[in-house]
């Protein structure tokens, strides 16, 4: 029996290929956004004076996490979310829009890559690191925002395709993101200050923490051999009767 066009085409349609360009795509839009608005200017700019309050404080956390989601680089949007709102309600509006904007990014690899992307895990790191991710989930993505020297954009679309589960994934991220999500805020409410002991202190947690995820990632890189040759080896071997 032939099956009806309207099925084959909605196969094709939902077909890991066709959903991995439709992420491609929602990638190029967002990045394209980004120049086009460039949301950066908020920290020269300053916040509408129209929007203040609470009200300021939950629209910016939303267009936070979207602007993750679009690739806007973190440590931009909290300084700026520490000189526009201050150290709490900065700290605040930067750590929801952090969860957020990973957990759409997530939904995206998960729903949109997952598929189309797990048969390309072939190098030995690759397949070291979606091992670490899918068996050790929410220590792995701790450590990562712990010590934040993988991008975090990509961290996020590395765990997607992995087989970590959704809630570890966010509770590691929220749990995770606080010291250096703290430290920019910080740094970005006392940026008109920069000789004050608050500023500096922050600093100094920022390059001592850049410096940390040096280190963490090139002892993680030996340690990451034996698991990866492990899983070569037994692939290679002929599966027992």
């Amino acid at each position: 029996m032939f099956e009806p066009v309207s099925v084959r085409r909605s196969r094709a349609l939902l077909s890991p290929k066709a959903r991995l360009t439709y992420l491609a795509v929602i990638l190029l839009a967002a990045g394209s956004s980004v120049l086009l608005f460039e949301p950066q200017r908020l920290l020269s700019a300053g916040w509408p004076a129209q929007l203040s309050g609470a009200g300021a404080v939950l629209v910016f956390g939303l267009a936070y996490g979207v602007c993750t989601a679009a690739l806007v680089p973190r440590p931009l949007l909290n300084l700026a979310a520490g000189a526009l709102f201050g150290t709490q309600f900065g700290f605040a509006a930067a750590l929801g829009g952090t969860v957020l904007g990973a957990g759409i990014s997530f939904a995206l690899g998960r729903t949109l890559g997952q598929e189309a992307l797990r048969p390309y895990l072939r190098g030995r790191w690759l397949r070291a690191a979606d091992g670490q991710l899918s068996r050790h989930g929410f220590r792995s993505m701790l450590a990562i925002r712990l010590f934040p020297g993988m991008p975090f954009v990509v961290a996020n679309y590395g765990a997607a395709v992995s087989r970590m589960k959704y809630v570890p994934f966010l509770l590691a991220t929220a749990l995770g993101s606080v010291p250096n999500t703290a430290a920019y805020v910080v740094a970005g409410s006392e940026a008109t200050s920069p000789t004050s002991p608050t500023f500096l202190i922050s600093m100094g947690f920022i390059v001592l923490s850049l410096a940390a995820a040096a280190v963490v990632g090139w002892r993680k890189r030996h340690r990451l051999r034996g698991p990866a040759e492990g899983v070569a080896e037994a692939e290679r071997e002929p599966a027992s009767v």
